[in-house]
């Protein structure tokens, strides 16, 4: 019994920050003012979304390269890396602190953390 409250402890840990002290970012210059001059960073990858629409970095040892545009209140992107990527789709973002939290399918979808650096 012990040993599924520490397992249920850490995955609380992992998870990160709870849904409810996300805030979303509505407008694209709140977005911007987020991103710009700054690093996204999530375990072995950290991204630039730059202002003219483009996204550069590496993720676990790879270039990242993709292009990006705000789209009615989404972040809309493509994502290009080695031999694959992710077509374009549409997301959501929240904002808790230095978090972002990015959730495909315009908020239906997967989520992906990054923090702010």
């Amino acid at each position: 019994m012990r040993q599924i409250s520490v397992l249920a402890f850490l995955g609380c840990l992992l998870a990160g920050p709870a849904w409810a002290d996300f805030q979303p970012v509505r407008e694209e210059a709140s977005f911007r003012a987020l991103v710009e001059g700054n690093e996204l960073t999530r375990f072995a990858v950290r991204l630039e979304v730059l202002p003219h629409g483009e996204i550069a970095g590496r993720g676990f040892g790879q270039n990242v390269g993709g292009r990006w545009e705000w789209r009615n209140g989404y972040f809309c992107r493509t994502l290009e890396w080695g031999s694959g990527g992710d077509p374009y789709n549409c997301q959501l973002v929240l904002r808790n602190g230095d978090t972002l939290r990015f959730i495909s399918d315009q908020g239906q979808g997967d989520r992906a953390d990054f923090r702010v650096r």
